[in-house]
């Protein structure tokens, strides 16, 4: 009865029987996440090592467009500089006590993931921060994916249904049973 099924002792039968199948999700899953998740590491001041005085950040800043999910990535020399979450109230003020976290992990290369809608301040202590080493950016919601160039008029009604990854799934799942059938 197991055998049946597939769940027996015999590798190559379990290879053939469900391997196959589930590679084919897996791979389906994959691709519609990728292309349902477009997210962007943004190196913060424009280049790799760019958290240092001298960088105009909020101009940085202002021409970039952030979304939730995006990584900002902080590179930076680690022995004079770090990394300080903080309120607005300490970024306009450059107070480095009673951050909301501590970004720096002590290598000089720490990424933070942007994970909700609205608007982060970062800093750096030691006094850097008078000199314009801080920076803040305003997080906006991941926009949905626009329609093609191509697409019926908004009065006109579709046939198409949006990709479901499941029904992804369940189509080369079936697909499969019918060609090995």
């Amino acid at each position: 009865m197991m055998e049946r099924f597939g769940f027996g002792f015999g590798l190559t039968r379990l290879r053939s029987r469900v391997a196959v199948p589930v590679w084919l999700a897996i791979v389906a899953v994959m691709i519609t996440m990728r292309a349902a998740a477009k997210v962007s590491r943004h190196d913060v001041g424009g280049s790799k090592i760019n958290w240092k005085p001298g960088v105009n950040l909020s101009d940085w800043s202002s021409h970039e467009t952030f979304y939730v999910g995006d990584g900002l990535y902080f590179g930076y020399e680690k022995h004079r500089f770090n990394v300080l979450e903080v309120n607005e109230t300490n970024y306009e003020n450059c107070i480095d006590t009673g951050f909301i976290k501590n970004i720096t992990g002590g290598a000089g290369r720490d990424v933070f993931i942007l994970t909700q809608a609205k608007i982060y301040y970062f800093l750096s202590s030691g006094g850097y921060c008078f000199g314009g080493l801080k920076v803040s950016v305003n997080v906006l919601q991941q926009l949905p994916p626009t329609p093609p160039p191509n697409s019926p008029s908004s009065g006109a009604s579709s046939s198409l249904a949006p990709l479901n990854p499941i029904g992804i799934v369940v189509y080369f799942i079936s697909a499969y049973e019918i060609i090995r059938v």
